[in-house]
Order: C-alpha cells, then structure tokens, then sequence
C-alpha cells in the first residue's frame, strides 16, 4: 500500500456528527479520502461494489470503515456482522464510532469482530493515536502528494 490513497468509508445518518468528523479528520491529515454514506444498506452496496457504487475507480474499496451503530435500513451491528463474516471483506479494518456507551453495545460490536470502538463525542488526538495503533498512521502521512 505505500504511496497509495487511504479510503475511509464514513458510515454515519447525522449530518452534523459526519461533517465535523469528515473536517476534523481533514484538519488531523487522517486520509486523502473520505467517502460517508448515510445508512447501513449504502454501506453494504458500496463495500459489495453495487448499484452506484460499482465503479471501483470512483468507490475504491475503504482501507477502513468507521460505523455508526444506530442507522436506517441496516442496523451498524448487522452491517459489521456482514463485513466481518464475509470473505471478502472480512479484512477491512471497522471502528465503531458512536454515541452509544451501553457495554452491551460495545461486547456486541467486539463480539462481530470490530477492530476498536470509540464513543462520541471524538477527542481527535485520541483518535489519532488510535489509528497509528491500527496501522493507518504511516499510510495517512505518507500517501499525502506533497
């Protein structure tokens, strides 16, 4: 992956909570790009490649996925259920990124596999340094053209 682009996939309905998550991660220099949809079916077409989301140039599979839990049509438990029992998709990295500090929430999402979870409202520091634990540290930094 050296010198190519890190994709985040933002899966996130809250217009509000997506925008300051998309501009704090600008500011912090996470990704070069960050494509968010608004509920758990879109996640699903878009990691799956369907419908809108066929063209991989414009849709490139995310090298990580930050999920809301409480979304329309696709709950984010069963969206991350999906990702990580599928073969194919199973290697994408998932942060759970929620309001939600409910411990039931938080052992169900370790429970399907999530890699990390983190309660919102997000310390962007903190964030980054969980990134950096994830691995996406180098990549974000040095995929950047200048």
């Amino acid at each position: 992956m050296n010198g190519e682009p890190l994709t985040i996939l933002l899966v996130e309905d809250n217009s509000d909570h997506a925008e300051l998550i998309i501009r704090n991660m600008e500011d912090f220099q996470v990704a070069n790009t960050i494509n968010h949809v608004k509920d758990g079916q879109a996640a699903l077409d878009y990691l799956y490649g369907r419908g809108k989301y066929a063209d991989r140039k414009l849709f490139p599979m995310p090298h990580l996925m930050l999920l809301d839990l409480r979304l329309p049509k696709v709950d984010g438990l069963d969206v991350l259920k999906e990702v990580k029992t599928s073969e194919a998709l199973r290697a994408v990295p998932v942060v759970i990124l929620t309001t939600s500090d409910a411990e039931k929430d938080m052992a169900m999402a370790y429970e399907y596999h999530a890699n990390s979870y983190v309660t919102k409202p997000v310390n962007f520091v903190d964030f980054s340094r969980l990134l950096k634990d994830l691995g996406f540290y180098w990549l974000a930094w040095n995929s950047h053209p200048w």
